[in-house]
């Protein structure tokens, strides 16, 4: 049996604590470390304390607790540690932010622009919850949302329409706005497939021809996976990005293989994915040179000085840091997007960084433990493929700029600059709390996902 038709147990009822004081808690806890960080730094470097202080911190406390009234109100049984979570990460990046602008002379104010996004993103956070009651509302319309994100995605290729950035083709410029039309694309691409994938999943378990021991998938099945490894050339070739075709074809494969628990489409996807890996390696200029940097940077220094001097910045760092505005990461470049973790990771140590690590895995560990209790597939899918393209960015970026793998050049989510990831980031963990609320709610558990029902406070089973 699917784990996506798994029936729960006859007669046991699963009973959480709703823990919102605890979050409001947690909340205010994480907001502190970032809040921090900015009055540190500016003590460190200017012996004052920020002139705006009790403005700044008053804005700053005031999302922190707009968004927890919102949980509170609209979705009382969501996870209790995600939200927190999100404010110590988003803290940490404004601050870190806001000591880079102290490099140059006189010194710029990104950090009050990145302020901005994140009262953005919080609004949209508060905006989807309010709006969007049932998650299951989005399973309506999975062709569309297709539509809608596979053209996001490759957007960027339209002349006259996307700019070219640091190699990549992945940004739009509209109305004297820059956007990356793919962190919308993630969040569209992820209902669509958790949609179409919980509709058509017994249609793609059955299985084909037998060949290695492996039960392949019927040829007449392939059409998505034909779709998604063609986009995920096109972005690879075309746009010159490594980083977004890997975190799109990984996405479409792990909901694949959710749905089915057949092993053979994961097979099959990997094996298509190192073929146009390989191929983007030997037709483009772009993914040697970052397979290059990644196996031999010191090659070409100047080509390659951005991965140099992350790690050069992770070695006087040591285990402890600098400290706040005591060392040097804007001698990296790009180090309030590309190279955010590596920034704070100089200036507060490789513990610092190890512990930014266990905070991601923590957010998609919770998102995970919602796909697992959730009473309905769709929600299942969803849940199981946000937690893990969330996880599988964070992998990609801090796995690149530490040369565990070629560097993507994709963002650190609710940390690098810009609003882009930023407010898509904040839309995700809206979905998977509403998701979460669904999971931890009391309800009775004697009947399958499809014959539950819900209100504000309880599941009623519908016979």
């Amino acid at each position: 049996m699917s784990v996506l038709q798994q029936p729960a147990a006859t007669g046991e009822v699963v009973i959480h604590h709703r823990r919102r004081n605890v979050e409001l808690f947690l909340i205010l806890f994480a907001q502190t470390f970032g809040l921090a960080g900015w009055v540190i730094t500016t003590l460190t470097l200017n012996d004052a304390l920020p002139p705006d202080l009790w403005r700044v911190a008053g804005i700053w406390f005031a999302m922190g607790i707009a968004a927890h009234a919102v949980v509170r109100w609209r979705i009382p049984w969501a996870d209790p540690l995600i939200l927190p979570l999100v404010f110590l990460l988003n803290g940490l990046g404004l601050a870190m932010i806001h000591r880079l602008d102290q490099i140059p002379d006189p010194p710029r104010t990104d950090s009050a622009t990145q302020l901005l996004w994140t009262g953005l993103g919080v609004a949209l956070f508060i905006g989807v919850l309010v709006v969007l009651r049932d998650h299951r509302r989005l399973q309506r319309y999975p062709y569309l949302l297709f539509i809608a994100g596979l053209v996001l995605l490759l957007l960027p290729l339209v002349p006259g329409l996307g700019v070219s950035a640091g190699g990549a083709q992945i940004w739009i410029r509209l109305f004297g706005f820059s956007f990356q039309p793919a962190e919308v694309a993630k969040l569209l691409l992820a209902v669509a497939f958790a949609a179409y994938f919980y509709e058509k999943r017994d249609v793609l378990a059955l299985a084909g021809k037998r060949v290695m021991g492996i039960d392949l998938p019927r040829a007449r099945d392939l059409g998505p996976i034909a779709v998604m490894w063609l986009a995920a050339l096109a972005v690879m070739v075309f746009q010159n990005d490594l980083g977004t075709a890997l975190l799109f074809f990984g996405l479409f494969t792990v909901m694949i293989y959710i749905a089915t628990e057949r092993v053979a489409w994961p097979i099959l996807a990997s094996l298509m994915f190192a073929v146009a890996g390989f191929m983007a390696y030997q037709f483009t200029h772009h993914v040697p040179r970052r397979v290059n940097a990644w196996l031999d940077p010191f090659s070409d220094y100047d080509a390659n000085l951005q991965i140099i001097s992350a790690q050069f910045g992770y070695a006087w760092g040591g285990l402890f840091g600098r400290g706040w505005g005591l060392g040097r990461p804007g001698l990296t470049p790009l180090p309030k997007s590309d190279f955010i973790a590596a920034s704070l990771a100089e200036e507060l140590g490789m513990v610092a960084f190890l512990a930014l690590v266990m905070v991601y895995a923590l957010i998609a560990a919770r998102g995970m433990k919602a796909a697992l209790t959730c009473p309905d597939g769709f929600g299942k899918l969803l849940a199981g493929g946000l937690s893990f393209v969330f996880a599988l960015q964070v992998f990609a970026i801090l796995g690149g700029i530490t040369r565990l793998l070629p560097l993507t050049g994709l963002t650190t989510p609710f940390m690098s600059q810009g609003g882009s990831s930023l407010i898509a980031n904040w839309i995700l963990v809206a979905l998977l709390l509403l998701i979460s609320h669904r999971a931890r709610m009391p309800q009775a558990a004697t009947a399958t996902p499809r014959e539950l029902t819900f209100d504000d406070t309880t599941a009623v089973v519908e016979r």
